[in-house]
């Protein structure tokens, strides 16, 4: 679902907020060049970024403030244009995962949005909204991806994701579309700030037959967020919040250790090319 609000811009975020950094560079006089020189960026990054190629960092944004002399202008617009193509309901979640320094999620359907690839949330999402249009679905798989900003912070969350085993043998998209999945899942597997485990068949009845996420911001107050058809539900009741915790706590005890999660994400690849 695309907002009501800015209805007259493009679907495109990163192409408009290119198109509107591209105009403020050339009332500025400056050359790519010299704008990248004053914000610390190198020219080819500056060009991605006006012909809509890469959607500009939260840094590149504060800088054309500062040059411009509009204080939070371009800051906002960023903001704003990030949220296109969530649902209005999302919305309470991506700015909790934004402000999270720990994540914790537990996916039995799908791989965790933020840890799609492009063709594999194509996949997802034309399999949910069969009647919307490539210029819809492209929206939503740019909001996406967008979400893996967060980990590109200098200091980005911890997240810990446990994967139920038919996440990964289930077909999204196409076998091509499994392998290239699974293989950046073991890409991201590689980073210091993240780890991933498998709950596999054979470990039984999982501890939760719902996925869920816990959240937890700087202040420490861990919040627990979960997902109807068309609704989220952010709850911090200290309560469910705990019981989730323990739940959590369940799943991974029961699931696949990260190395050998690793393991098995190179297995199912290969039998996805078969």
């Amino acid at each position: 679902m695309i907002e009501a609000e800015g209805a007259d811009e493009p679907q495109d975020a990163a192409a408009y907020f290119g198109r509107e950094a591209m105009f403020a560079r050339e009332a500025l006089g400056l050359s790519q060049v010299a704008l990248a020189t004053e914000l610390h960026y190198q020219q080819p990054y500056v060009s991605k970024v006006e012909r809509g190629a890469q959607f500009a960092s939260e840094e590149y944004a504060a800088g054309l403030d500062r040059l411009c002399r509009t204080p939070g202008v371009y800051a906002r617009l960023r903001e704003r244009l990030s949220k296109r193509g969530h649902p209005g309901w999302f919305i309470p979640y991506l700015n909790l995962e934004k402000a999270a320094t720990r994540v914790e999620d537990y996916s039995n359907a799908f791989v965790m949005g933020m840890l799609q690839t492009a063709e594999y949330a194509e996949a997802t999402f034309r399999a949910v909204h069969p009647r919307e249009t490539d210029d819809q679905i492209k929206a939503r798989v740019e909001a996406r991806l967008r979400r893996y900003e967060v980990m590109r912070r200098e200091a980005p969350p911890l997240l810990w994701v446990i994967l139920h085993e038919a996440v990964l043998r289930t077909v999204v998209g196409s076998p091509a579309v499994m392998v290239a999945q699974l293989d950046h899942l073991i890409s991201e597997a590689a980073s210091p700030h993240i780890t991933l485990q498998v709950l596999r068949y054979k470990a039984g009845a999982p501890a939760s037959s719902l996925p869920f996420t816990l959240l937890t911001p700087d202040d420490g107050a861990t919040v627990l967020y979960s997902e109807t058809r068309d609704q989220g539900h952010v709850i911090d009741s200290a309560a469910a919040v705990g019981s989730a915790q323990a739940t959590y706590e369940r799943l991974r005890a029961a699931a696949r250790s990260p190395e050998k999660s690793v393991s098995l994400f190179r297995e199912i690849a290969e039998e996805h090319t078969r």
